[in-house]
């Protein structure tokens, strides 16, 4: 890929991560229409990946670190009950995740699979729009994500599973599912962003030897996939919190039905 290509390509992954419009449908979209990226460079989108997962760090870093601070805060301290909670959100964002990869791990071969299959990518953008578009309708029961409980934890981390599925928006299913258990709109926001993190990390874990392949002469292609992922990721995050909290994600189904429309046309027209 050219260094433009790359920049493309960082400015789309750092998009598409996080609003509700699925990046890893976004791609394989991109690499079947116009021929943008390789699926052979997994390098490359390792890196992007990383970049995404830094904005998500440095944006939440005073909330990690909080979290952080509550596991090993349990005296009787003046924060304890804060603590306290910090350390049941932790335990339900773990709960979460390992529903995550047992759904994983169940349908893992399938889901890859698809990453080949533009036209049920496309599809899938489709379905993606329903599940943005009813979340904007949940009623707001001001739950806190600590207050939850196991079974709504579950789910979510199940929602986030199918979202390993190209052209299921992971944000978007995760906040939905957040939303459907009655969590307050802004944590529903922080949650699935918190959530992000280990999905992110293992998926980059999981292709650790790929690193081993890492062309000397193409890390300045790397690098900038990896800072305008950060970039626009770091920016979109804050963004996509606040129309989450003034319910106005419709806008994002309307647009994965147009492009998934749009897509499912071009491919039957053998494009």
């Amino acid at each position: 890929m050219s260094l433009i290509q790359v920049i493309l390509m960082g400015i789309l992954q750092g998009l598409t991560e996080f609003i509700p419009v699925s990046s890893s449908g976004h791609l394989v979209l991109a690499q079947h229409f116009f021929g943008i990226g390789d699926n052979e460079n997994i390098v490359f989108e390792l890196f992007m990946h990383l970049g995404t997962l830094l904005a998500v760090l440095v944006f939440f870093r005073k909330t990690l670190w909080e979290l952080i601070k509550s596991l090993f805060s349990w005296g009787n301290t003046v924060n304890r009950e804060q603590h306290r909670k910090n350390r049941t959100l932790v335990y339900y964002l773990i709960i979460s995740t390992l529903a995550t990869g047992v759904i994983y791990i169940l349908f893992g071969d399938f889901m890859e699979a698809v990453f080949n299959m533009p036209m049920l990518v496309a599809i899938f953008l489709l379905v993606t729009g329903v599940i943005v578009f009813v979340s904007d309708y949940f009623k707001d029961k001001g739950i806190p994500a600590c207050n939850i409980g196991f079974l709504q934890a579950v789910l979510i981390g199940i929602g986030q599973g199918v979202a390993i599925l190209p052209g299921i928006s992971r944000s978007g299913t995760t906040i939905a599912c957040s939303l459907a258990t009655g969590m307050k709109r802004k944590d529903a926001a922080q949650y699935s962003f918190l959530l992000s993190i280990p999905a992110i990390l293992a998926g980059n874990l999981s292709q650790y030897k790929a690193f081993a392949n890492l062309k000397p002469q193409l890390l300045i292609n790397y690098l900038a996939g990896f800072v305008c992922s950060f970039l626009v990721g770091y920016l979109v995050i804050a963004f996509l919190i606040r129309l989450i909290e003034v319910s106005r994600l419709k806008y994002f189904a309307v647009y994965c039905w147009l492009i998934g429309l749009l897509s499912i046309v071009l491919i039957i027209l053998g494009f």
